[in-house]
C-alpha cells in the first residue's frame, strides 16, 4: 500500500482515484497532480515505483494546496470562530442542527441524531375511590 503524505492509498485502484483519498483532494485536483508529476492517471496504485510515489508527494507538498491536517485544522477554527463570536451559523453549530437553512421539522437526522421518543412521562389513570369507612361511632 503507497503511502503518500501519511496516509495509506488503496493499492487496487487506479492512482486518480487513490489519490482522492486524501483529505481536500478530488478527482480534479488529483488529475492536475498527476498531469504536473507527469504520471498516467490509469496505471494502478501498486504498479507505482517508489520514485513515482515520491514526485507525487513533492507535487503535493511544493503545490499551494492544503490537505489532510492543515485543511482540517482550518476548517475546525473557522467554525469555532463563528461559534465564539455568536454568528447564527455558529448557534446551529453548537445545538448540532444543520447551519445552511435546511428544514427540520422533519428529515435533518443526520444533525440531530436519533429520534427520541416522547419523554414526557405516561398520564395514568387514578384507581376508583375505595369505599370510605363510616364516620361514626
Amino acid at each position: 500500500m503507497p503511502r503518500i503524505i501519511g496516509v495509506d492509498i488503496p493499492k487496487e485502484k487506479k492512482i486518480e482515484i487513490a489519490l482522492t483519498y486524501l483529505y481536500g483532494i478530488g478527482r480534479v485536483q488529483s488529475n492536475l497532480v498527476l498531469k504536473e508529476a507527469g504520471i498516467d492517471p490509469h496505471k494502478r496504485a501498486k504498479d507505482l515505483s517508489d520514485e513515482e510515489v515520491q514526485r507525487i508527494t513533492q507535487t503535493l507538498q511544493k503545490s499551494s494546496l492544503r490537505i489532510e491536517g492543515d485543511l482540517r485544522r482550518d476548517i475546525s477554527q473557522n467554525i469555532k470562530r463563528l461559534m465564539d463570536i455568536g454568528s447564527w451559523r455558529g448557534m446551529r453549530h453548537k445545538k448540532g442542527l444543520p447551519a445552511r437553512g435546511q428544514r427540520t421539522r422533519t428529515n435533518a437526522r443526520t444533525r440531530k441524531g436519533k429520534k427520541r421518543l416522547n419523554l414526557a412521562a405516561p398520564i395514568r389513570k387514578t384507581e376508583p375511590a375505595k369505599a370510605a369507612k363510616p364516620a361514626g361511632k
